[in-house]
């Protein structure tokens, strides 16, 4: 079966050739400025601007936790932003990861990225100002991807 490659390097400049989607986790709440984004803000434009709409107009679209939003950003190339955390603070309620949600924007990611033909690329999706912790991530990433035959690559930054 095949596993998870895991490689130094900036996951908004993935490698391999052919299709690709970038996976990231967003709040429930519209904040888009700390963390992963900001790498993805100065590469492209697109992905901030479509969920900051997808945010605004969410009482006649899908806007939630476990959502997703595909945004394409050059010919073979696609964003995936995840609603996958709650708020953006750590509070009594834990820390905004919701693993629930990832797993359910990794299931949806999976039929678009193997309907695309593509491979998916991601830092520790969760693991940085969500709070969450790998050992709990990993196993939902390679569920809902690596199982299903989808190549994926998470990079750790330098």
């Amino acid at each position: 079966m095949p596993e998870i490659v895991y490689v130094r390097g900036d996951a908004t400049a993935p490698t391999a050739k052919g299709p690709r989607v970038i996976a990231h986790v967003c709040n429930d709440i519209g904040g888009w400025g700390k963390g992963f984004v900001l790498a993805l803000s100065r590469r492209w434009p697109q992905p901030e601007a479509a969920y900051r709409a997808w945010h605004r107009e969410r009482a006649t679209n899908d806007f939630g936790l476990g959502a997703l939003q595909l945004v394409q950003v050059e010919p073979y190339v696609w964003v995936a932003n995840m609603i996958g955390q709650r708020g953006t603070r750590t509070g009594s309620k834990g820390v905004p990861v919701r693993y629930e949600a990832v797993d359910t924007a990794l299931d949806a990611l999976a039929g678009r990225a193997a309907a695309l033909g593509a491979s998916v690329h991601m830092p520790r999706i969760g693991c940085g100002l969500a709070g969450g912790r790998w050992s709990r991530v990993e196993p939902l990433v390679t569920g809902r991807l690596v199982r299903r035959g989808i190549p994926v690559t998470v990079y750790d930054h330098d």
